[in-house]
């Protein structure tokens, strides 16, 4: 007998992206959203879906997304982000590894879209993180940012994708970086790590260099200049503020 699902995401103010992500998620056996004190028709969409619906102030992403993961009446988890898409070849590939699964966890490719447009080099192209797991083996961490699912044992690779429409417009990744940048500094700064302005500037560059030349980010065309560019500027961001709270 084929193992339940259960779609689990965090949400806040996602109104231009949720109903997309849980058009693709409908074939699971239920959908948990833990929205953080949306102010948009976030939740609304999420209830004329079915989707079980609940509120928490923020923990950080790991802590979150852990949390509503606690939620889920099955063992098995699929966690999405609100931007992303589940592809029909994916969901087929899911149906048939729950009917006998081989490992407790799996890691999902993902093809991002920036700016509207598909991003095949930048690094982007080797994003497998592990989206699909039985939450007695594996859960999310505890990092406020940029966290990841630990897993107990070895974990399967599936290459049929999701997609992930990440940063629309200028204006949405750098609102991202800006906020993004905060967190990360304050996590340095809880491993007592310490910057200057020519070290956050550094750090920046290198990021640059080895976005747009070691990974290929310059066979993206403009748009891949563009994501270069301003993820160089997020890691400058982030140390710089680290400077800040060094002193």
């Amino acid at each position: 007998m084929k193992n339940k699902l259960s779609v689990v995401l965090i949400t806040k103010n996602e109104e231009s992206n949720i109903e997309r992500c849980l058009k693709s998620a409908r074939f699971a056996d239920e959908i948990i959203i833990l929205d953080s004190r949306s102010i948009d028709r976030t939740v609304n969409i999420c209830q004329n879906f079915q989707c079980r619906v609940y509120q928490t102030e923020w923990f950080g992403f790991g802590l979150t997304k852990k949390k509503a993961v606690s939620f889920a009446k099955n063992n098995w988890i699929l966690s999405l982000d609100a931007d992303e898409q589940i592809t029909s070849e994916l969901r087929e590939e899911i149906d048939k590894i729950l009917q006998n699964p081989e490992f407790k966890a799996y890691s999902i490719k993902r093809i991002s879209y920036y700016l509207g447009k598909k991003i095949k080099y930048c690094g982007w192209n080797r994003d497998f993180p592990v989206r699909l797991f039985d939450k007695n083996y594996a859960n999310f961490n505890d990092k406020i940012v940029h966290e990841s699912v630990v897993v107990q044992g070895d974990k399967g690779r599936i290459n049929q994708p999701i997609l992930h429409y990440t940063y629309p417009t200028i204006e949405s990744h750098l609102k991202k970086m800006e906020h993004y940048s905060t967190l990360g500094s304050q996590t340095l700064l809880e491993k007592n790590r310490r910057s200057t302005p020519l070290s956050a500037f550094m750090r920046g560059f290198l990021k640059f260099l080895k976005m747009y030349f070691l990974q290929l980010g310059f066979l993206d065309g403009i748009h891949g200049f563009v994501l270069c560019l301003n993820s160089s500027w997020g890691i400058y961001l982030k140390y710089l503020k680290l400077w800040k709270l060094n002193k």
